[in-house]
């Protein structure tokens, strides 16, 4: 289906079409009996109980249609009826080969030169204008596939080789030709949950996608964090194992595969300090933005953590001296999970509903054991959108969740007194000039607030409609509008996440590079420097204080370079082929811009 909505053509099955037209020739049967039957002999909805006559009370008046004709048609030109902008091509195209399929099915009474047209129609690349407002989404998307159906009756309007025309002309320049309903096509053409499954099924695939983006991004910034991994070992999720909070756990594991930055021990971590000329003794190190340093955990201050100090060198630097991390790292597994879930949820429903029937009545002719025709003509309530409206409903409480983790953790990198000793919203800011990413969370913050604002369910909210007679609607279309628009607006905080971490990560790998660097070029007096909280010379503890500032530098020294996981790594990369480190302030709209089409692209893949 994704195909066809992003331009694949589609092809009708003829032995389906031989069951389709053999439904339709049933129903043409039924009315020559003059049997009562709903939408074909009788009005719709609340005029269901006006049967229709055999001429019209008013005589001919020159008619060319017959009343039943006259009820199918009058059924579509009167409820295309939406207003708003009119929705995307691959939306409008979804719902398109959905209500195809559906009426492939051969349970609909529509004949097989019907859906012929249909299909000709969608090959053509001809786009009906339906604009987004309008479904309630309970006797069936009504308006909004009236809107898709007018066109095929030479009315309405379409878009064609990207010029928005009216119905008749798109067809005239397709070289195709408008038809006439017969017997329940107005019905079975408008009677259905397309507009809501449509959205739904769009919105999935980019919520597939952006979960897995979020796995990454929330991987980068643990990595940024120099953060820890044991909280994703598989052995801790077994004893939860909800399936996207193993599925979210495994992903972290395999990101962070051959990382020498997570679970780096707390010692070999500096902290950022401000830049001054003093800094650092040659050149080239002084072209770096910030200064590092560790303080010094005197001996009479490691009472009661003896053994701590036996694994782990007496410095504080950048790294808090605590097993486990705060909650928007250390618990990405159980609320990316849970959206995982959620979306599973949403796409366990699709499924169903793609390969359901959904208009009404529905036709069942070759029954057995029918005794009369209402047992073959069945009305029931297949239209009713609540079963994928209130699975779009937990999607779309899901994705503020999933923004606001995102958030939590942009924000915790950009704020000194959380993000370990990184610099404040990671700038070198030494002349306190630069504001560095500092509103790029006020961004966020505000994109989180909306969605929040945004995500009320429509599903708890009926308005009955057609004098009562349809008295329970689901709102699952405006329920499915809202969730694509919604996952839009994930993505950019995704990238705004994204643009963040990045530039942590290069601040974390090159303070720590730069320790290195220090540690195999510097005497230890240079190297010492660097740590506060020193005793003064000459002091009892000095000399402890220099050896284990040498054990320091020896490890630093003899370490390999630090990078983050191989999967990390490459995000990355590719992130900075599209938006460069901010070494000084600039303007960032321009990157902000190209992190939202990183995004984009990715989903796009």
């Amino acid at each position: 289906m994704i195909a066809v909505a992003r331009g694949a053509g589609v092809v009708l099955d003829p032995a389906q079409l031989l069951r389709v037209q053999r439904t339709a020739d049933f129903l043409a049967e039924q009315v020559r009996k003059q049997e009562p039957l709903y939408g074909v002999s009788t009005g719709f909805g609340s005029n269901a109980d006006r049967l229709l006559g055999a001429h019209r009370l008013r005589g001919d008046q020159g008619a060319q249609t017959s009343l039943h004709e006259e009820l199918q048609e009058n059924l579509i030109t009167t409820h295309a009826v939406c207003i708003g902008e009119p929705f995307a091509e691959d939306v409008v195209r979804a719902m398109l080969v959905i209500r195809i399929n559906t009426l492939m099915k051969g349970h609909s009474g529509v004949r097989a030169s019907t859906l012929e047209a249909y299909a000709a129609m969608l090959n053509a690349g001809i786009v009906p204008v339906v604009p987004k407002l309008g479904s309630v989404g309970a006797s069936g998307d009504l308006a909004p596939l009236s809107h898709l159906a007018i066109v095929l009756l030479g009315q309405g309007e379409a878009f064609f080789r990207g010029e928005r025309l009216p119905g008749g002309e798109a067809l005239k320049r397709a070289g195709l030709e408008p038809i006439r309903l017969s017997y329940k096509e107005g019905l079975a053409l408008n009677n259905g949950t397309a507009q809501m499954l449509a959205t739904a099924v769009l919105c999935a695939e980019r919520l597939e996608k952006l979960v897995d983006l979020a796995d990454r991004c929330a991987a980068m910034t643990i990595e940024a964090f120099a953060g820890r991994r044991r909280a994703f070992d598989a052995h801790v999720h077994a004893l939860r194992p909800h399936p996207g909070q193993v599925a979210s756990a495994a992903k972290l594991q395999a990101l962070l595969e051959d990382s020498t930055l997570a679970d780096i021990a707390y010692h070999l971590v500096p902290k950022a300090l401000p830049w001054r000329p003093s800094s650092w003794p040659n050149a080239e190190l002084a072209a770096l933005r910030f200064d590092i340093g560790w303080d010094w955990v005197p001996a009479d201050q490691r009472h009661g953590r003896e053994r701590f100090y036996e694994r782990f060198k007496p410095f504080r630097g950048g790294k808090k001296h605590q097993p486990q991390d705060s909650y928007s790292l250390r618990c990405v597994p159980q609320v990316h999970g849970a959206v995982r879930d959620a979306l599973a949820q949403l796409q366990r429903v699709i499924d169903v509903e793609l390969n359901a029937v959904t208009d009404n009545p529905l036709v069942f002719p070759d029954l057995v054991g029918a005794r009369f025709v209402e047992d073959q003509v069945v009305s029931a309530g297949h239209f009713h959108g609540m079963p994928i409206a209130l699975a779009m409903s937990y999607v779309k409480a899901a994705i503020p969740v999933l923004a606001s983790i995102s958030e939590r953790r942009l924000n915790k990198l950009l704020d000194p007194a959380t993000n370990d000793g990184l610099p404040a919203f990671l700038i070198g800011n030494e002349d306190g000039t630069e504001s560095g990413l500092m509103i790029v969370q006020y961004t966020a913050a505000a994109i989180v607030n909306d969605l929040a604002s945004r995500a009320h369910p429509a599903t708890v909210y009926s308005v009955p409609t057609s004098a009562n007679a349809e008295d329970h609607v689901s709102m699952g279309a405006n329920e499915g509008r809202h969730v694509l628009d919604m996952s839009a607006d994930l993505g950019k905080v995704l990238a705004l996440e994204l643009m963040t971490a990045a530039q942590a990560l290069d601040f974390r790998r090159d303070m720590i590079e730069a320790a290195r660097r220090l540690a195999r070029e510097a005497d230890l007096a240079t190297f010492a420097a660097k740590v506060g909280k020193a005793p003064p010379d000459p002091h009892p503890q000095r000399p402890q204080f220099l050896a284990e500032c040498e054990a320091l530098r020896a490890e630093l020294a003899a370490a390999a370079a630090f990078r983050p996981g191989s999967g990390v790594a490459a995000l990355h990369a590719d992130f900075r082929r599209q938006v460069a480190f901010l070494g000084t302030d600039r303007a960032l709209d321009g990157d902000v811009a190209a992190a939202v089409r990183f995004v984009e692209d990715w989903l796009a893949a």
